[in-house]
Parts: C-alpha cells; sequence; structure tokens
C-alpha cells in the first residue's frame, strides 16, 4: 500500500517507476498531473491522490496541461504524427525550420520531442530515416542509383559517403544483410518499441526499459542484421491484437514470433506461454514445470532474457511468497497487467 508520504516523494523525484500508480491532484489550483510532471511541486497538505484520471475528474479536477494525464504515457503527439506520415510517404522530403513553422510547428519542439524520445534531434532523424529507407530499398532489389535519388540523394558520391558512415559497408554490398524492422506502438501503460523480421516479431518492450539498448545490440548482432525504422508485415496485426489486449476482449496473442535464444531460454519462453490469461506461476514452479527443480535461479535469469513482453507473459511469474518482482518494465505495470487479466477472466 503505498503511503501518502511515499507517493509525495515520488512526485518531488518525478520518479518514472510510479507512472500509472496513482494520480496527484492539487487543491489550491484544482489540477492533476501523472508522478513525473515537471510544474512546480505543491505542499503535502495541499495535495490529493486518486487512483485514475477519472476519479480526479470526478472530484471536479482539470487536467494539467504540463503533462496531460489523459494522454497515453508518451504517445505520439498529432503534430509529429502528421511529420512522420508525410515523410512515410515521401522519403526524399527534407522539413526545414521554414517549412515546420508554415505548419504551425515550433521548431525548438519538435527537436525536444525526438531528444526525449529518440536521442537524436528531428533534422537528424530525418537523415537517418532517408538512409534506412535507401537500404530497405537495396534489400528488396531496387538499383542502388534509383534507391540514392528516390530517397532526395543529389548525388552517388554523397550517398554511399552517408551508407558506408552507417552500416560500414557499400550499398552494393549491403544486399546480404538482414533487416530488422523497428516501430513505435502506443498502450495505455507507455510507448513500446516493436521490433520484427520475416519471421515474426522478435522484440516487444516499454521505451524506457533500461536494458533496452543492451537488448537491441544483442538482437542486431545474433541475427547479424541492421535494426531500421519501417514497415513489417507483421506490425497491422500485432497493433489490432494488442489493442484487442488491452479492450479486455483478447486473451491469447496469434502474432507470429521470432525468439533467438538457447535451447534452455526456448524452453522457458514457451512454457511461460502455457500460463494461463489471469493466473499466476512462481520461478519455482516455473522450475519444477521444466523437470529441472535445481534451476529456480537459471528459470528466472531467462525470463529476464524475454524481449517480448506480455505476449509471453513473464509478469505471471511471481515470488514463492507471491511478492511481483523482476519485471524489467516496471513493478507497477506488471501489477496493471495483473490486476487487470484477473478482472477480465473473471468475467468471462
Amino acid at each position: 500500500m503505498l503511503t501518502r508520504e511515499r507517493m509525495y516523494q515520488a512526485i518531488v523525484e518525478k520518479d518514472p517507476s510510479f507512472e500509472g500508480s496513482f494520480i496527484t491532484a492539487v487543491k489550491t489550483t484544482g489540477i492533476f498531473c501523472r508522478p513525473t510532471c515537471t510544474a512546480r511541486k505543491p505542499k503535502l497538505e495541499n495535495v490529493e491522490f486518486f487512483n485514475t484520471t477519472a476519479e480526479a475528474l470526478k472530484k471536479g479536477y482539470r487536467p494539467c496541461k504540463v503533462c496531460c494525464p489523459l494522454e497515453r504515457n508518451g504517445e505520439t503527439p498529432a503534430f509529429v504524427k502528421d511529420v512522420l506520415q508525410t515523410l512515410q510517404a515521401d522519403p526524399s522530403r527534407k522539413f526545414k525550420d521554414g517549412d515546420l513553422l508554415e505548419r504551425g510547428i515550433e521548431p525548438s519542439k519538435i527537436r525536444r520531442w525526438f531528444l526525449k524520445n529518440h536521442g537524436i534531434t528531428f533534422h537528424a532523424y530525418q537523415r537517418m530515416f532517408r538512409i534506412n529507407t535507401a537500404f530497405k530499398k537495396i534489400q528488396e532489389g531496387e538499383p542502388v542509383t534509383a534507391a540514392a535519388f528516390d530517397t532526395g540523394y543529389e548525388s552517388l558520391s554523397g550517398f554511399g559517403d552517408s551508407f558506408k558512415s552507417v552500416f560500414g559497408m557499400s550499398p552494393a554490398n549491403s544486399r546480404q544483410q538482414q533487416v530488422i524492422n523497428i516501430t513505435r506502438l502506443e498502450t495505455p501503460l507507455g510507448t513500446m518499441f516493436a521490433c520484427a523480421v520475416e519471421q515474426g516479431v522478435c522484440l516487444l518492450e516499454f521505451t524506457d526499459r533500461k536494458i533496452l539498448g543492451t537488448e537491441l545490440k544483442a538482437l542486431s548482432k545474433s541475427l547479424n542484421a541492421h535494426i531500421i525504422p519501417g514497415h513489417n508485415r507483421h506490425f497491422p496485426q500485432l497493433q489490432q491484437e494488442l489493442d484487442e489486449y488491452f479492450a479486455g476482449t483478447r486473451q491469447q496473442f496469434t502474432v507470429p514470433l521470432f525468439t533467438p535464444g538457447t535451447a534452455f531460454q526456448q524452453s522457458v519462453w514457451n512454457l511461460l506461454q502455457t500460463i494461463p490469461y489471469g493466473a499466476t506461476r512462481s520461478y519455482k514452479g516455473q522450475a519444477v514445470a521444466l523437470s529441472r527443480p535445481e534451476a529456480v535461479r537459471a528459470v528466472a535469469a531467462a525470463n529476464g532474457m524475454n524481449r517480448i513482453s506480455i505476449i509471453i507473459p513473464c509478469h505471471r511469474v511471481i515470488g514463492e511468497d507471491g511478492n511481483l518482482t523482476g519485471y524489467g518494465g516496471g513493478i507497477f505495470r506488471k501489477k496493471w497487467l495483473l490486476d487487470f487479466e484477473r478482472e477480465h477472466a473473471e468475467r468471462s
């Protein structure tokens, strides 16, 4: 049970691990916020805490304009979606500050969003998007010259230099290189990155997972592949099934998965998918089910190496004493998922 003092400490520290756990409402202003809101912090005696935004709204509080608590955590703003859709339709398009201003977009605003969510500026993103699009075109059999000019490059030499600096090889030698597509997906628990190859989805993680960078590097190395933004035929099905899951209308996933790993890891991940929706199993129970009762630590380690959260439900594994432990997406998400599944399992 979270105390008032602990929740207040969380908002003072703007601790992201408490996102989704509670809502902060300020009596003196009539506004409610996320735990991570950057606005000036009120005194504890002026704060009221709620479990959901609905509760705050019913008490007459208004959503904060700084942290936008009614929006999905990390959701891509409409103005960014519009620009990204334009780039997707025409990869040769180059947005300059003047182009953004004509659309009513402050360049510094979109720059800050890309730095926060991608670690690069918007202009750097555009450059990466163009070279990645060209890479995919070459992979699909398009001539190097056509791929270069279709994506807005004005000279083959400039294209070749940019290509080598990113991929470490010439465009002509890249046809044998595998590709892992990556995209952003929005969920009620925050933004997720999804990766997929021809065989199926190979990664689904929350964007704030601490070891996400390590996971992406390991995946790229194990498949000898470059990770590039782009469409994959498995993404629409993945998005649809996730939407249905969070709407409470789907309990099993059918989207194809591709999970490279050791034989032991594969056995653990396969076993995870046998834990019923709305149920839990202990790490010890997992080890016993594998006929390896002595391998509790190894099972826990394999759980932690699962790259496909929610679909391969490692959130359903708990400690022997019932404690919620060891979830890379954050304990608050694990609790939310288990409570959500339990509620909908009981209804059905």
